[in-house]
């Protein structure tokens, strides 16, 4: 990665920190723009700051963090190998569901991130992050079910926090993860084979920052259609 893509990543972390865009600035601590590796294979995206989170300014700092530490550890990764980080940068007052117009006033950083860091497997955790790339999509019916899009995978998982309201599905949780190292293991021999990198990924300079829309009537509220979509057809990996 060149060091003016990490540039750009870091005024994007700079830009969250200090955002004003949506009423969740006036409850937070501290903004959590994400945190790890830039030059990860992996991105972890979840729905939003915690209260440790919001204290700490880091992404799933508490329990949920502490669970998803065990898990990377399952498949031999740590936390400092991957990128961490949410469909919205700042807690939502009382750990409530991000609403659509606060997930789609963060989407403007949470694209960048995304194209910059070009990883090869975007890992959702729990329904909202599920939902950009699963619209319509039932959790507990597509869970562990990768597809591929523009050369990348996309992969749905459970949120560590529900699985810790509900022990009985941490088997279902660890066997998904398991299957990370093989999806990884099939995205770059399709890289290799001249698959091509999603959009604005590869080139030397960084894909124009285009700071959030400022007001509900400017920004769109979340639809299926506003999923990232493709000329080619996403495939479905043949893992299972």
């Amino acid at each position: 990665m060149s060091e003016v893509r990490i540039e750009a990543l870091n005024q994007i972390a700079a830009e969250v920190r200090t955002c004003t865009l949506c009423d969740l600035h006036k409850t937070r601590t501290r903004a959590v723009p994400g945190a790890g590796n830039y030059h990860t294979e992996i991105m972890f995206i979840g729905e939003g700051p915690g209260f440790n989170e919001d204290k700490q300014g880091l992404p799933f700092v508490g329990r949920s963090g502490d669970f998803l530490e065990k898990m990377f550890k399952l498949i031999g990764l740590s936390r400092d190998q991957v990128f961490i980080t949410n469909v919205v940068k700042c807690r939502p007052p009382d750990n409530r569901d991000p609403l659509p117009f606060e997930i789609d006033t963060c989407k403007p950083y949470l694209d960048q991130q995304i194209n910059l860091i070009d990883p090869l497997m975007v890992v959702t955790l729990g329904r909202f992050s599920m939902a950009r790339y699963f619209p319509g999509g039932k959790i507990t019916q597509i869970h562990g079910q990768a597809k591929l899009e523009n050369g990348r995978a996309y992969y749905p998982l459970f949120h560590p926090a529900a699985i810790l309201r509900n022990p009985a599905q941490q088997p279902l949780m660890e066997a998904d993860f398991q299957r990370i190292p093989e999806i990884l293991a099939q995205v770059r021999a399709l890289r290799s084979q001249g698959a091509p990198p999603p959009p604005s990924a590869g080139d030397d300079a960084p894909p124009q920052y285009t700071p959030p829309k400022t007001s509900p009537e400017d920004v769109a509220v979340s639809k299926p259609e506003d999923a990232p979509n493709s000329d080619t057809p996403p495939t479905q990996l043949t893992l299972f």
